[in-house]
């Protein structure tokens, strides 16, 4: 049960990275796994910025934890561009 739980973030977390960094326009140098680490990175600040607002994340199913790490995906590459000055 742990592994598939990890299998699943892994998995989520690569796809809601790849699509994180299709919408921000930094796809070209990202690969597999820059895009899984920024998904599951995403996921977890996903999380926290929708605890600030009382959404209960723990409950939503698969839909509303891949939107909840697309969500963290794209605040953290935005917050990575503003840092590193790249357009």
């Amino acid at each position: 049960m742990l592994t598939l739980g990890i299998i699943g973030w892994i998995v989520i977390g690569g796809l809601a990275g790849w699509i994180g960094s299709k919408l921000m326009g930094t796809d070209k140098q990202m690969g597999i796994l820059a895009n899984v680490v920024v998904g599951v990175v995403g996921g977890l600040l996903g999380g926290w910025v929708l605890s600030l607002f009382d959404v209960d994340v723990e409950g939503g199913g698969l839909w509303f934890s891949f939107f909840t790490c697309l969500l963290g995906a794209v605040i953290l590459l935005f917050v990575v561009k503003l840092v590193t000055g790249r357009r």
